[in-house]
This record gives structure tokens, sequence and C-alpha cells, in this order.
């Protein structure tokens, strides 16, 4: 899949509407170079508001997405494609998004171990006035964990910029005894959903 993924891309200006240099290597690894920018995007969206997580996380990658293209398109860096995502952990119809203290960070992975818990990871992709949007789910087991353990975790500061107060490529991996789904959908950025998005919009056909 990379050999048409690069030739379809190789003269494109892409950015990511993040400032997060995971996914941007997630998004290497499959040969794409691609450039961060930091959505402006008020994150604030109500999830109340909408019938499902996957479409409270794919408005939210939109959101990012659109007002990065917008603000790209009025300066002299045009861009030709932009990728968006939002991931959010979900237990018991609540969402655990980025914690804003340490304490809420130790509550989040509280009430997050011993039990399983399903991540959503919603992607957008606008590539001019053509816009590609799914989402992927994982569902994660958290092991056990006692309080003590918890607080060494918080403290290293890895859980600070993670949905659900944990980083599953780093010392957050060690919670997680196990995934039923993608891994990079946990990690923020599911990898073959995404190849074959950015394949299909250029009407290459991927077997199914």
């Amino acid at each position: 899949m990379l050999s048409p993924i690069k030739s379809f891309l190789s003269c494109k200006r892409i950015f990511l509407a993040s400032g997060s240099p995971r996914r941007q290597e997630l998004i290497k690894n499959i040969g794409v170079n691609v450039e961060l920018c930091p959505s402006l995007f008020e994150e604030n969206l109500d999830f109340k508001n909408f019938p499902s997580f996957s479409e409270f996380v794919e408005a939210t990658a939109l959101g990012k997405v659109e007002e990065v293209f917008e603000r790209l398109s009025r300066s002299n860096k045009a861009p030709d494609i932009v990728i968006g995502a939002d991931t959010v952990v979900t237990l018991n119809g609540k969402i655990y998004g980025k914690p804003k203290t340490r304490e809420e960070a130790f509550e989040t992975l509280s009430e997050l171990v011993g039990k399983s818990h399903i991540v959503y990871t919603g992607v957008v992709i606008k590539y001019g006035s053509k816009i590609s949007k799914f989402t992927e789910t994982a569902t994660v087991q958290f092991g056990r964990a006692n309080a003590e353990q918890i607080q060494a975790y918080v403290d290293t500061g890895e859980p600070m910029d993670k949905a659900g107060s944990y980083g599953i490529q780093g010392v957050g991996g060690t919670l997680v005894e196990r995934i039923d789904g993608d891994f990079f959908t946990v990690m923020g950025l599911p990898l073959y959903r995404l190849s074959v998005a950015l394949l299909e919009l250029f009407d290459y056909k991927v077997e199914k």
C-alpha cells in the first residue's frame, strides 16, 4: 500500500492539524511527508449534542481541519491536504479526555484500572473540496493497579496530554492487559484506515 500512497502524495503539500510529533511520526511511517500545524479550533463541543461518540470525534476533527485549511489558505503555505484526528476514551457512556490536572489524571486512571474501556479515534482528511472522514474503535482492558502505582505513573507526567490519561506507546502501556482492535487507534491515528482513505481520495481501488 505504501507505493501508491507515495506516488499520489509525493508532490502534495500536506499538513497535520495537530502539534503531536507522535501522530506526525505515524504518518511519516506510511511514506507521507507531513508538516505539523496545531489547530486553533476550540475543542469545546458538547458530546451530548451528538447521537454517537463517533460523530462527536469526527466533528471535533473536522473543526481542527477546517480551521487549519482556511488559515493556511490565506497565507503563503496553501495546503493541498489537511489531516486531523481526535481521540477519546469512554467508559459507561462517559468521556475521558486529556486531564487538566494531575489530580484529574489520577481519578481517571483509578476509574479505568481493572476495567474494559472503548477508545474512539475520528479522522478527517480535506483535499480541496473533498472531505473524507471515518472513526475507528478499539477496546482496551486495563489490568489491576493500586493507588501507589497509579500515582507513580501520574508523577512521570506522561498522562497530561493524553486522552484517558495514559499513553499506550509509553509507560502507560504497562497498564494495558490486552487490546481488541487496532493498536494505532489507541495511539491516536489508525494507519490502515488512513491509508485506505488517502488512496480512495485519488480514486484508487482498494481491495476490501
